[in-house]
């Protein structure tokens, strides 16, 4: 029954809480105070739980409110250091331009552009990754990142539908994957056979006997097509002729050629009844044979006419002419009289009297010179022919006159030490006497001056004049039948 007394003060404990009354009861009753002391135990923690009821008291909180303000504060002045971290983790952008490039029944072939953006550190380069249609499964096509933007995927089934998309690597990261809008189908994409003739062998393709025939000539289609060769619808003479076909050409090859294989071969590329067909013109030649049935036809004063048939083997090749040759029996050397004539005739002039002359004849094709020449059988001597010839009777003329001058002197200006010509024109028959006078006095051998008379053109050279040598210089023509003169002005100025 102690218990309910203990407990009836509990009640009153927060208000004894302030009051100095336990320090001065705990001598008078020993017995309660342990009870009081249980009583406030309890009390204690919700006392405090009470303070903080009235701690919003302007003296209690401000302190720890000024400290949960300061950190704040704080934290806004690290925030813009982290910036400068966040391009170190930027991954290259998306590869551009994924296509695909070819499709066969059991590979794909993609291309692609390198990507806009490839960061800091740079590509490492590309994987490709597939999946099957249905399925999210992507597994990589490539082992280890690859630099080249083509690549094929090999190994596929036929028949398969893929999805197929390409990353950029860098030390960033990897990209945002270009991906083909559409699945690829995988199969044999068929392509009709076209044969790609060389222009050069659009038109006849010319060799020498002897020389090797080496011709590539490039088709297409898928899949890979059938290649034959004929000639005169005969299959080609495998001991002569040699062909090799790869997937998308065909090598005809001869060692040594022959006339015999001229001729035109029929090329046909044949995929499942389709075909393309184009014809390989050659011909082999040769130098051809010599001229047949040559004749001294006729021989008169300097000249010599000679005829000729064209050679029985032209070579496989049209004759383009023929060169014609002299040799004199003095000399005995050859020469050519005519390059190339077209004719099966010709004239040879400019022959020399007295001389003795053989001719000969080669004939020209595409290949060359004839081996050999068709050589005159006679020999043609060209004489001296008797001709009198009478003298034409002129009637003279008396080309008698006197001196004259059509080009008269120019006064000149000149500079000391800078030699000068004075010149004029004068005519008259018998060619007159020419006298050149300075100031009325005649210039007679003196090294300072030279004269000269050529065509009727009369100069005078003055040899680095001084102004002494200024003056009135006079030119005068004299003959028999009388004289004229023309007279100058020099002036001679010193230098500046």
């Amino acid at each position: 029954k102690a218990a309910p007394p203990a407990a009836s003060p509990a009640p009153t404990a927060p208000q004894k809480k302030p009051v100095p009354t336990p320090k001065e009861e705990p001598a008078q009753e020993p017995t309660p105070a342990p009870a009081a002391e249980e009583a406030p135990a309890p009390e204690q923690p919700p006392a405090p739980v009470d303070e903080p009821a009235p701690v919003p008291t302007p003296e209690g909180t401000p302190a720890p409110e000024e400290g949960v303000l300061a950190p704040p504060a704080e934290p806004q002045a690290p925030a813009p250091e982290p910036k400068p971290e966040k391009p170190k983790a930027e991954p290259p952008s998306s590869p551009l331009s994924l296509t695909v490039e070819e499709v066969s029944e059991n590979s794909v072939t993609l291309t692609w552009k390198t990507p806009e953006q490839t960061g800091r550190s740079g590509l490492d380069g590309y994987v490709v990754e597939i999946c099957k249609d249905g399925s999210t499964d992507w597994t990589a096509a490539n082992e280890e990142p690859f630099l080249s933007t083509r690549y094929t995927i090999q190994d596929l089934r036929s028949g398969d539908k893929i999805h197929v998309r390409v990353k950029a690597v860098s030390a960033s990261g990897a990209s945002v994957p270009a991906t083909l809008e559409q699945p690829v189908l995988i199969r044999e994409i068929l392509q009709l056979p076209r044969i790609r003739m060389p222009r050069h062998l659009r038109q006849t393709y010319v060799r020498r006997v002897g020389d090797a025939v080496n011709v590539m000539i490039p088709f297409q289609g898928k899949p890979k097509p059938e290649v034959i060769w004929t000639k005169g619808d005969q299959p080609l003479d495998t001991n002569r002729i040699n062909i090799r076909n790869t997937e998308k050409d065909t090598i005809f090859y001869i060692r040594q050629a022959q006339r015999s294989d001229s001729g035109k071969y029929e090329l046909t590329v044949r995929i499942n009844g389709a075909e393309d067909k184009a014809t390989l013109d050659i011909r082999v030649i040769e130098p051809p044979g010599p001229p047949q049935s040559l004749k001294l036809v006729d021989v008169w004063g300097f000249n010599v006419a000679l005829e000729w048939t064209p050679p029985v083997d032209n070579g496989n090749s049209e004759i383009k002419g023929y060169v014609v040759q002299k040799s004199d029996k003095k000399s005995g050397k050859w020469f050519t009289a005519l390059e190339r004539c077209t004719r099966t005739s010709c004239t040879i002039s400019d022959l020399i009297i007295g001389n003795t002359y053989t001719f000969r004849v080669f004939a020209e094709n595409g290949c060359g010179l004839s081996e050999k020449a068709a050589v005159t059988s006679g020999v043609a001597h060209i004489e001296k022919t008797k001709t009198a010839y009478q003298s034409e009777k002129i009637p003279q003329r008396d080309m008698m006159e006197p001196p004259k001058f059509t080009q008269p002197l120019t006064d000149r200006t000149t500079t000391r030490g800078y030699s000068t010509h004075l010149f004029c024109c004068v005519r008259g028959f018998p060619q007159p006497k020419i006298i050149w006078m300075k100031n009325q006095m005649e210039i007679r051998e003196d090294p300072k001056y030279i004269a000269m008379i050529e065509q009727g053109v009369c100069s005078l050279e003055i040899r680095k004049p001084s102004p002494f040598d200024g003056g009135i210089y006079t030119c005068k023509a004299v003959n028999p039948l009388g004289e004229a003169s023309v007279d100058c002005k020099l002036d001679v100025k010193g230098k500046t």
